[in-house]
């Protein structure tokens, strides 16, 4: 259930997350970015800008004077040299906001790749996904909020960098354009600052809304924490060293098992393992076994807590083979190690009375 879900994400989650293209991303810091630099191009390169269209206009305007010139060309001459001037014009424009948009995304989600975003899903085209989404209450909710806001806050700047100003407007009726152009720019250019910086005030509070609702979504129950921990993958070099570590405790714990025994089955030299019968126990088990280097231990230790080695090559190769440490023999073996252990107990009670 979704209230079960109180744990945050792990980075593993998060980062499988990513992949699929799902991070905290607000439009709106887009927007505001793109909408800052471009007032900020404009106020750079606006001189730069309106002299490329003076030089256009004047330019048709010197070819309109030759009509015969016009018509040799084509009327496409015209609006090739208008496009060259507007688009030599806006081209730092445009650059500044390539430029800002990309840095706007990356600050929020990063500049790895992310191959899951750019897979088609179809499942955003589905109409009906788009309109349950549009309509949910929280959704609805926040977005209306954002958009007042937005307006509000337009309209306040506007109003605030305008009323103060209306009678000196009023007394520009009459001025020549030439003259009233560059307070009207003024004016519009300072709105649009205050505007973009507002509209990114309120992009920050969308970001870490975002945030919000994207870690909340993230979240994982108790159990799903479990289920990661156990499928968790460790390096390579970590399980090398916690399978060498297991092998060399199991392995001393079996060296310990060795001085308990009753018998050691070898094979004689490359076999070796001991047999160890309990009072009223089913069948004999195997406490230790090992081959060549680690059969020589076993033989060393025997000899070392006096534990009888009986050389029988078809029997030691069959228990190693078939028999894991801590198992008790199979019942076909019965015979054969009753036969065995028979013999040292008669051997060990005459050592013993003698």
């Amino acid at each position: 259930m979704a209230n079960d879900k109180t744990e945050k994400a792990t980075p593993k989650k998060k980062e499988e997350a990513r992949k699929k293209g799902q991070v905290a991303r607000s439009q709106d810091v887009n927007g505001a970015a793109v909408l800052l630099a471009s007032i900020m191009a404009l106020n750079a390169f606006g001189p730069r800008i309106m002299e490329q269209c003076k030089l256009a206009m004047l330019q048709v305007l010197e070819l309109t004077k030759t009509p015969q010139v016009v018509n040799e060309k084509g009327i496409g001459t015209l609006f090739m040299l208008v496009g060259q001037h507007i688009m030599l014009a806006a081209l730092p424009v445009m650059g500044i906001c390539l430029v800002a948009g990309f840095i706007s995304s990356a600050a929020q989600v990063g500049l790895k790749p992310m191959p899951g975003a750019m897979k088609p899903d179809f499942k955003k085209l589905n109409p009906a996904s788009g309109l349950k989404n549009l309509f949910n209450p929280q959704h609805f909710a926040v977005e209306t909020f954002k958009n007042v806001a937005k307006t509000a806050a337009v309209g306040v700047i506007a109003a605030m960098a305008v009323f103060p100003k209306l009678d000196e407007f009023a007394s520009l009726v009459g001025t020549p354009p030439a003259d009233i152009i560059p307070e009207i720019a003024s004016l519009v250019m300072s709105i649009a600052t205050r505007a973009a910086m507002a509209y990114l005030a309120l992009a920050a509070l969308d970001y870490a809304w975002q945030r919000h609702k994207h870690e909340k979504g993230l979240k994982m129950d108790k159990e799903e924490l479990k289920q990661e921990f156990k499928q968790q993958e460790l390096p390579a070099e970590v399980k090398s060293h916690q399978r060498r570590r297991a092998m060399e405790m199991s392995r001393s714990r079996m060296m310990d098992s060795v001085p308990t025994a009753d018998v050691i089955v070898t094979n004689p030299s490359h076999y070796a393992v001991a047999l160890k019968y309990e009072a009223g126990g089913d069948a004999p088990t195997v406490v230790a076994k090992g081959v060549d280097n680690l059969a020589h231990k076993i033989r060393e230790a025997a000899k070392d807590a006096g534990v009888m080695i009986v050389p029988d090559p078809p029997l030691a190769r069959t228990l190693y083979a078939n028999v894991d440490i801590g198992r008790q023999i199979p019942e076909d073996m019965f015979h054969a190690v009753a036969q065995l252990l028979a013999y040292v107990y008669r051997v060990a009670g005459l050592r013993s009375a003698a």
